[in-house]
């Protein structure tokens, strides 16, 4: 009998995979993240993924995987299965919560270290580009070279990912491809991917029967939940085009019916000037006013 094994994407299959398991996340984060190679992560500690306000009025927030390496470096870990720029904005406000609430009242701006974002989608949002790998930090726009440390952002699409790209990353490729190829009782895995002994445990984390019946239960869950959020922000996304649609023909009809009633005003007053009308004349029956009439006589007085 062939092993089947869940999507790794899944809720509960991610966390149990990289939120239990720190020597499978360092291996994750060390491919995957913007680290030189002298500062590669070595040990790491897992963190609440509640970051609860420090006021009653706060928001709150809980992401996916939260973790501090040996040098107090932070990472926020997130699976996205569908796009929506609500998550680049509640990228950008878990890293800035964790960046803050590094230090107390009185202890020195000096002990705050660098938070990192990363966020592996199934979905793609840039359509200007076939980069799946997004980068972002605060830099000066007329020298790239000057960078504020603090915050970092990266940004995985998934589904534009192309392992020829980064045949230099092997580590990077496997565990993309790990997200990528395996899925919903997959049975057969490439054997270059069980030939790794990281892969192949995260594998073996993944293997339906390792579940309970309430644990399987809460993954189907999780797909029912996504069908459902992806189906209402299709819709919106679809009544908000429709929207634009109509706005847009209606804006069109309006500017159309104005250029042809001034095409008909101009008509006119071309007309009444050639049958030597005088401006007083052309101007009580046109409605225009002199400067009016006098500027459209001056644009065709050639005609």
């Amino acid at each position: 009998m062939k092993t089947r094994y869940l999507d790794p994407k899944n809720d509960l299959t991610f966390k149990r995979i990289f939120g239990e398991h720190p020597h499978l996340l360092i291996s994750f984060l060390n491919a995957l993240m913007p680290l030189p190679p002298n500062r590669l992560i070595e040990r790491l500690e897992y963190l609440s993924p509640e970051q609860v306000p420090e006021h009653p009025l706060g928001k709150n927030s809980i992401v996916d995987v939260k973790c501090t390496d040996n040098q107090g470096r932070r990472f926020i870990v997130e699976m996205q299965m569908y796009w929506s720029e609500v998550f680049k904005s509640r990228m950008v406000f878990n890293a800035s919560k964790a960046y803050v609430r590094q230090i107390g009242k009185r202890e020195s701006y000096r002990l705050l270290q660098p938070v990192y974002g990363l966020g592996i989608l199934n979905d793609t949002f840039d359509n200007k580009t076939e980069e799946f790998y997004h980068h972002y930090q605060t830099i000066n726009r007329y020298n790239t070279e000057e960078v504020i440390e603090g915050l970092e952002f990266i940004m995985v699409e998934l589904p534009k990912f192309k392992p020829a790209k980064w045949s230099d990353r092997k580590m990077a490729v496997l565990w993309l491809r790990f997200l990528s190829e395996v899925e919903d009782e997959t049975q057969n895995v490439s054997a270059d991917l069980l030939e790794n002994k990281e892969i192949q445990e995260a594998l073996s984390l993944c293997e339906e029967g390792a579940f309970t019946p309430k644990e399987l239960e809460r993954y189907d869950q999780y797909w029912d939940y996504i069908r459902r959020e992806k189906g209402i922000a299709d819709q919106a996304r679809i009544e908000g085009l429709m929207e634009g649609r109509m706005k847009g023909e209606a804006i069109g009809e309006a500017k159309g019916r104005t250029q042809g009633k001034a095409e008909e005003l101009q008509r006119i007053v071309l007309t009444a000037h050639q049958n030597k009308l005088s401006i007083e004349q052309i101007q009580a029956f046109s409605g225009l006013s002199k400067d009016g009439i006098l500027e459209i006589l001056k644009r065709n007085k050639n005609t």
